[in-house]
């Protein structure tokens, strides 16, 4: 049953999904003061990037395995942008004891 739903979508009906996808990831990071929703925000971004390049490659370039390795790869850069995204955060609350990010760009006095 699944299999003949996913069989009749095409690319544009993956891109207008992934796009819409990403406009939100895009609003959350634009409008979010929040720094734990602003990195859901781009962690959102990457994952439909990524998305985009499996579809790409299952449509367009299906003997190759190139689309896939590279969303592995964003797939572990992703990881690591929130391992450092989310030190940077316990370090920033240690020392304002908030997290939005109107406080981070303030300056000292």
């Amino acid at each position: 049953m699944l299999n003949i739903f996913f069989t009749s979508l095409t690319v544009e009906h993956w891109l207008i999904l992934t796009s819409l996808i990403f406009s939100v990831g895009l609003y959350g990071f634009l409008v979010k003061t929040n720094i734990i929703g602003i990195l859901i925000s781009v962690e959102i971004m990457l994952n439909t990037v990524s998305l985009n390049f499996v579809v790409f490659n299952k449509y367009l370039y299906s003997d190759l395995t190139d689309g896939k390795i590279i969303a592995m790869f964003i797939i572990a850069m992703a990881a690591i942008e929130t391992v450092v995204g989310l030190a940077i955060l316990i370090l920033f609350f240690r020392v304002k004891k908030s997290n939005k990010i109107k406080f981070l760009l303030m300056k000292q006095r």
